[in-house]
């Protein structure tokens, strides 16, 4: 048994180590800034970087696309929001984005150390047992955020001292693409649990599971 998850803990590890090495290499920081860096560090960085990366080339390329080559077509001209309000949606969202990156990678820290079910190979379960789960788990994480959400609103000093900052752009001239991680720092721990919580009960792709 031991040997067992020994040897899944090592699948885990070489995919994971392969991705900081494919992410981490390909950027622009120098290899000796981040190899020397424990394992868990190198995958917080490496998530990180993937997230600031699809924050922004996404937010740009849909305001190039919505506020530039489509102006006027699916907005109105004051609908488009202000550079500073899109600065300030950036700037919180900034703040916002090293505790994201903690999600994927305390999911795999967890996977890693043989603390939730995750397989490492489909060939484990079947093809139909894995998406069975799949499916299973996204309708159990989506459930969680929508309650964690709806109690969010429903319960007026975590509205007024944790979610409230994510409504003050919320009218259609001043939201913009930049707003989609903009929430209180406290806020963006707290999907840590819902997102990880099902992955002690269900099966699950390792890979698939911190996708």
């Amino acid at each position: 048994m031991g040997d067992s998850y020994s040897h899944t803990a090592n699948l885990f590890l070489d995919e994971t180590s392969f991705y900081n090495r494919l992410v981490l290499g390909a950027s622009l920081l120098p290899a000796r800034a981040w190899d020397p860096l424990p394992h868990f560090f190198q995958t917080w960085l490496r998530n990180y970087i993937g997230g600031v990366v699809v924050y922004f080339v996404s937010g740009f390329l849909w305001c190039f696309y919505i506020y530039y080559l489509k102006r006027n077509v699916y907005l109105p001209k004051d609908a488009i929001p202000s550079t500073k309000a899109m600065l300030l949606q950036i700037s919180v969202a900034m703040k916002a984005m090293p505790w994201y990156s903690a999600l994927p990678t305390i999911s795999e820290f967890m996977v890693e150390n043989g603390w939730t079910r995750c397989f490492a190979r489909i060939s484990d379960v079947s093809w139909l047992a894995f998406l069975v789960y799949l499916i299973l788990y996204l309708v159990l994480v989506e459930f969680g955020i929508y309650w964690m959400h709806r109690e969010l609103h429903d319960i007026k000093p975590l509205y007024k001292y944790l979610h409230a900052t994510h409504h003050i752009y919320n009218k259609q001239n001043t939201l913009s693409p930049f707003a989609g991680k903009f929430y209180f720092v406290l806020v963006s721990v707290s999907m840590i649990w819902v997102a990880n919580l099902p992955s002690f009960i269900l099966w699950l792709r390792g890979f698939w599971f911190v996708l």
